[in-house]
């Protein structure tokens, strides 16, 4: 079991530290802050920049400390909020399928991170390395109530944003008319 687990978080873990790197320093093919800012700022994360550091951030370390095995539940509350907020902002109105655009796969992210934040890490971590236990049932909830708070709340802001500028825009077409 224990090399499963060690398989499934450096793969899922070095893919999310990719996801992160693109956003923040344009490597894999990425946008960088700049363009991935701009992106940001148009779901409704504002400012786009700041939200794309923080994105970018969040999947690099929550996906490294994932591989490694390091402090597991709070890299799964990182890989769960993030992944709830790129579903809801990107990802949901297409559907579930990929191949669509829709949220399946940030639906796998976060399920396995939540997993993992459940299972714990196993002997071939970090967490172990340093005596810690952090699985079971009480630091797999921590894990997912935390990610899920963070990502709502964050949501609920990115939501409030985009209305205050249909707000404005209705408010700019009517004196327009």
């Amino acid at each position: 079991m224990n090399t499963g687990l060690l398989v499934v978080r450096a793969v899922i873990g070095l893919v999310l530290f990719g996801h992160g790197v693109q956003k923040l320093f344009g490597w894999f093919g990425g946008s960088g802050l700049t363009g991935t800012g701009e992106v940001m700022g148009a779901l409704g994360y504002r400012p786009g920049t700041v939200f794309a550091f923080v994105a970018g951030a969040t999947e690099a370390g929550g996906g490294l400390l994932l591989a490694l095995g390091l402090l597991t539940p709070l890299a799964a509350s990182a890989i769960i909020g993030t992944m709830l907020n790129a579903a809801l902002s990107a990802h949901v109105k297409k559907g579930f399928w990929l191949t669509n655009g829709g949220y399946e796969y940030t639906l796998v992210l976060g399920a396995v991170a939540a997993g993992l934040g459940f299972t714990g890490a196993g002997a071939y971590s970090l967490d172990h390395a340093a005596g810690w236990t952090l699985g079971g049932t009480a630091w797999g909830l921590f894990g997912v109530a935390l990610g899920l708070v963070i990502g709502m709340v964050t949501d609920l802001y990115r939501r409030r944003n985009l209305a205050v500028d249909r707000r404005r825009s209705g408010l700019a077409d009517a004196s327009a008319a």
